[in-house]
């Protein structure tokens, strides 16, 4: 039985935000991605236009993924003022970012914001997350800032394996703060 294109570009955006994660945009051949997902090159062509194309659908399928999991962590908020919210929300970061692939590539995107394209992905997904935060949990400004510092912290802590550095200055870091 033959996937439909949409289940195959599924299919690929994952292959890519693995691919990307581990290689950055200037680095990954859309031939990698390809033999990820398990299809030609062609195909992917077919699918997107191109590898910009290609990354910067891969940045949105990634922002998306996180305003599912901070809806599923607000839904789950047994505190329902924003100090509540934003801690379930939070929670449901920390989970979403134990996969290193999503986070790695956030990090690979924000590193190559000097290309237009991905610049205005990255900021049309972090407009997203920052409004829906922000609208689900009833925050003020000051509030959503606050939240979105301490998960840039938590980016932190993750990519440079900070919880395991038994120093000073890391436990400095990583005080209060736990991930999954």
């Amino acid at each position: 039985m033959r996937s439909t294109a949409e289940a195959r570009r599924a299919t690929v955006l994952n292959a890519a935000v693995s691919a990307f994660a581990r290689t950055g945009f200037h680095a990954t051949p859309v031939t990698a991605v390809a033999a990820a997902a398990g299809i030609s090159e062609a195909y992917v062509f077919r699918l997107f236009a191109g590898k910009l194309g290609l990354f910067v659908a891969a940045a949105g399928a990634c922002f998306e993924r996180i305003v599912v999991a901070l809806e599923a962590g607000a839904e789950r908020a047994g505190d329902v003022g924003p100090e509540g919210v934003l801690e379930a929300m939070g929670d449901a970061y920390a989970e979403l970012i134990a996969d290193r692939d999503l986070l790695l590539f956030q990090v690979q995107a924000q590193a190559v914001t000097d290309v237009p394209e991905v610049a205005e992905a990255v900021r049309a997904g972090y407009r997203r997350v920052a409004t829906f935060v922000a609208s689900r949990s009833g925050a003020s400004d000051v509030q959503v800032q606050q939240f979105f510092a301490y998960g840039q912290l938590c980016h932190l802590i993750v990519t440079a394996g900070l919880e395991q550095v038994p120093e000073p200055w890391a436990r400095a870091l990583t005080a209060g703060i736990r991930h999954p």
